[in-house]
């Protein structure tokens, strides 16, 4: 399955879409962050899915990593990190935005994966609405981009905050935030230094479709 970066989603391909099991996060951050390429983000926002297609993400490797939050150990603010995997680690940064995580590994360890950017495939006008854009009718790609393409783009599309989804869990059924397959195939992953670390830095744990245009920097071999 491939698409455009133009295209959408019917409703129901996205209803039929299944939402990822717990079993897929219980693994090293490394894998689920590049097996995650490709994948749907969904929100359910009162009747309408906003939904984006996962094409960047970043592998934090906890105890064994220092630019990690979860590196100097368990703490309030992070203790998402170390509970059961599948869950959304949001936390708030520069002031400004929130950025919005996954929990790996088993309970007890601190591995997670930073959602870094969206090819938005469903609800478009929704999310420039929420991102307080306006888009032409058909959109640009550079409008576009303005939706999803960063972390803290994404997560202002679709409506994440710390208040409302820190801890939430992507595969309970009755859960309004989940990630889920729908058979999409990416032709291409890169891994790259990530952005914006200043401790190991030189680790290539920055993944991406390589070539997709909603990927946030052009960092890409």
């Amino acid at each position: 399955m491939s698409e455009t970066p133009a295209a959408e989603l019917s409703a129901t391909a996205l209803c039929r879409a299944i939402r990822l099991r717990r079993e897929f996060f219980d693994r090293d951050p490394v894998t689920v962050a590049s097996q995650l390429l490709g994948k749907l983000l969904v929100r359910r926002e009162g009747r309408k899915l906003l939904a984006g297609r996962i094409v960047e993400a970043e592998a934090y490797l906890g105890a064994e990593d220092p630019a990690a939050h979860a590196y100097s150990g368990r703490t309030a603010r992070n203790a998402v990190l170390f509970g059961p995997p599948g869950h959304a680690y949001v936390y708030f940064i520069y002031g400004n935005h929130y950025c919005t995580n996954v929990s790996c590994m088993p309970e007890g360890d601190g591995g997670g994966v930073l959602l870094r950017a969206l090819q938005p495939v469903t609800a478009r006008t929704a999310m420039a609405t929420l991102r307080g854009i306006e888009l032409s009718q058909p959109p640009t790609l550079a409008q576009l981009r303005q939706l999803t393409s960063g972390p803290g783009r994404l997560s202002e599309a679709l409506a994440i905050t710390r208040e409302r989804d820190n801890g939430k869990d992507f595969t309970a059924t009755r859960s309004d935030l989940w990630i889920a397959e729908d058979g999409f195939q990416a032709e291409r992953i890169a891994a790259t230094k990530r952005i914006g670390v200043t401790k190991a830095a030189d680790r290539a744990l920055r993944f991406v479709i390589a070539g997709n245009p909603f990927v946030s920097a052009i960092r890409v071999p």
